[in-house]
């Protein structure tokens, strides 16, 4: 089957796609046929060797690596042991993440991925393979947050920042689900957009003080973070005495403002989990939930996705598809 690999850390240029062996299911797996796999943040930082952390925080990567965790296919194959799913289903899911527990990498940027079962959900019927991919991990992260850390609470004024992206277009669909008013901050391009999701305030971070044009919030679900997260810190002055703070990436605050204003850090490491997926699937089959998508690339295009990545500014979500 044909695979991205990753030889050695760096930029968009190492990576490449060859001809590697097709996995099989093991037990509690599925063999899925990829139609369609998202690209995370996390891809891009594995395949740089994750140099913006201290070498001490950085984990070992075996190379060479494919990377990838989001996945949306069909069923080929079932492990032993597997009565969730048969040969011929449509799936979609999250796999092996994080991908330092023990369990491997999802390595989900191949024609083929061996997936627990536990990792997956029925894809959703209202989306196809490439709205499905770009689901899992970031609309996991944004569920995880509001459902399980109380990111979010009925009737609270939230902040969203990069809420045009891959997790702040899903963060603001769900708080607003949840019962908050939103304020996005992203730049002016993104309004119409988000708008259209729902959001109460607008706030163009390349025309205004953001700060000051955010006003006062209870919350604040930050996706974009900083070099180093110290600039995580520019948004305390809008957060209320008591509020929290959801930092997506990285992120530092000074622990005596913090401390002094009754300001806590809530939040928790997005992780599998088909159980939350077929939750996500009530929204989505309803059309209560929408999947924005920037762009589409082949797999044999994966360096030109990568580098699409590292321009930034997303509207959502990177998928690539596996037709020849």
């Amino acid at each position: 089957m044909r695979a991205v690999l990753v030889f050695t850390s760096g930029g968009p240029e190492v990576v490449r796609v060859e001809e590697i062996d097709r996995p099989t299911a093991g037990v509690g797996e599925v063999l899925i046929e990829v139609r369609a796999a998202g690209m995370n943040p996390s891809d891009l930082r594995g395949r740089n060797g994750f140099a913006d952390l201290p070498p001490q925080y950085r984990p070992s990567i075996a190379r060479p690596s494919v990377p990838g965790a989001d996945v949306s296919g069909v069923v080929v194959a079932v492990g032993a042991d597997v009565t969730d799913f048969e040969v011929g289903d449509d799936v979609y899911g999250l796999v092996r993440f994080p991908p330092f527990d023990g369990r491997g990498h999802g390595r989900t940027h191949a024609e083929y991925v061996n997936a627990p079962v536990a990792d997956l959900a029925p894809k959703p019927r209202r989306l196809d393979h490439v709205e499905a991919a770009a689901a899992p991990m970031a609309a996991l992260t944004a569920w995880q947050q509001i459902h399980r850390a109380g990111a979010v609470l009925p009737g609270e004024r939230v902040l969203v920042v990069g809420a045009a992206g891959g997790v702040g277009h899903f963060a603001v669909q769900l708080a607003r689900s949840h019962g908050a008013k939103v304020v996005a901050v992203a730049s002016g391009r993104h309004e119409k957009f988000l708008r259209e999701l729902g959001v109460d305030t607008f706030v163009d971070y390349t025309a205004d003080d953001p700060v000051t044009a955010v006003g006062t919030v209870d919350a604040v679900i930050d996706c974009v973070g900083s070099v180093g997260g110290a600039d995580a810190a520019r948004w305390l002055p809008a957060v209320v005495d008591g509020g929290r703070l959801n930092p997506i990436t990285l992120a530092f605050y000074p622990p005596e403002e913090l401390s002094r204003r009754g300001i806590v850090t809530v939040g928790t490491q997005v992780s599998s989990s088909g159980a939350d997926l077929r939750a996500l699937n009530e929204l989505f089959d309803a059309g209560r939930l929408t999947v924005a998508i920037d762009s589409v690339y082949p797999l044999n295009e994966a360096r030109g996705a990568h580098e699409r990545a590292e321009r930034g500014h997303l509207r959502g979500k990177i998928v690539l598809t596996t037709t020849r």
